[in-house]
């Protein structure tokens, strides 16, 4: 398969480091030299649901198909207000689509692993347009009260249109059942008849694991699909990479090697948005016209379970 149109689109209000050092104890210095982040967009007067058509939309237009010529929707999405039906069912009509849908969770990861759910359609002959919607609203997970998860993460939304073609050449896959690294528990109504009830809570993450965590499985997925491309960091002309951590990034980096500018970021203007930060970044690029015929992609991302998964492109028009 290839890729034939992108879109992206973030809320409105743009929050900086120094704005949330007015309610938290950090600063711009603090967050900056952790993270790389220096602003993120939260979501106000629109919601979630308004940032997932706006870049399906987007990504269709670019595609130069029709709404109904997708054959399919999959969604990628963590949580947002309803719990059921799932976003790709909410947003479905409002995208003018009259395909079937399916949303997954897992997590940061979920754009590599709804791309290789994609690929296994087409060759299945089961589609032959495919919309995938990354849309997350993170911040709404975090205690706002404590700077560790707060000060990382912005809301937004990317979408890519996929055709038949040859520019994806492999994906990677790998979970390590260790759910206390990072975990989000939401709050569920209770019956008569339970002994125990676990109260919802805010996210958790546990910093040193989880930078641990993402900077091996992620450098071990990439290696992998060089290995067996028979490929070389040398020969890779972007490695885009889960815009979760700027240090985590820089981990991934000097291990898999390649110079810094081979490794894009955006983190410093959106923060960590979870699923939609790599298609973000890919529709980034393509508007700056940073992505020519030929060159050689490799993708790799990670979150919560644990998972990560990663994937490579010899990029197609």
């Amino acid at each position: 398969m290839k890729i034939i149109g992108t879109g992206s689109a973030v809320p409105t209000m743009t929050v900086s480091n120094d704005d949330l050092s007015k309610f938290l104890d950090t600063n711009d210095a603090w967050i900056t030299t952790r993270t790389g982040i220096k602003t993120r967009h939260l979501l106000s007067t629109e919601d979630l649901y308004d940032l997932a058509v706006d870049a399906s939309i987007k990504a269709i237009k670019a595609s130069g198909l029709r709404p109904d010529q997708i054959d399919f929707l999959l969604v990628s999405n963590v949580a947002n207000r309803h719990i059921t039906p799932g976003l790709s069912c909410i947003v479905q009509k409002r995208i003018g689509l009259s395909c079937a849908g399916l949303d997954i969770n897992v997590a940061c990861a979920g754009f590599v692993n709804a791309l290789m759910l994609a690929d296994g359609m087409m060759k299945a002959g089961r589609a032959k347009n495919i919309l995938i919607l990354c849309a997350e609203e993170p911040t709404k997970y975090c205690n706002w009260h404590e700077r560790d998860c707060s000060v990382l993460f912005g809301d937004g939304a990317g979408a890519v249109v996929l055709t038949e073609g040859n520019a994806f050449k492999d994906v990677n896959l790998t979970m390590i059942s260790d759910r206390d690294v990072l975990y989000y528990e939401r709050g569920m109504e209770t019956t008569p008849f339970e002994s125990t009830y676990v109260k919802g809570q805010p996210l958790v993450m546990k910093g040193k694991e989880l930078f641990r965590t993402a900077v091996s499985e992620s450098a071990k997925d990439i290696q992998t699909i060089l290995n067996r491309a028979h490929l070389t960091a040398d020969d890779i002309n972007w490695f885009m990479l889960h815009q979760a951590n700027k240090r985590i990034i820089e981990g991934i980096r000097n291990i898999v090697g390649g110079p810094e500018e081979k490794y894009p970021t955006v983190i410093e203007k959106y923060g960590n948005t979870s699923s939609a930060s790599i298609p973000i970044m890919l529709d980034e690029m393509m508007r700056d016209n940073k992505i020519h015929q030929g060159d050689k992609i490799v993708m790799s991302a990670f979150g919560a379970g644990f998972v990560s998964a990663a994937c490579w492109w010899e990029w197609e028009f």
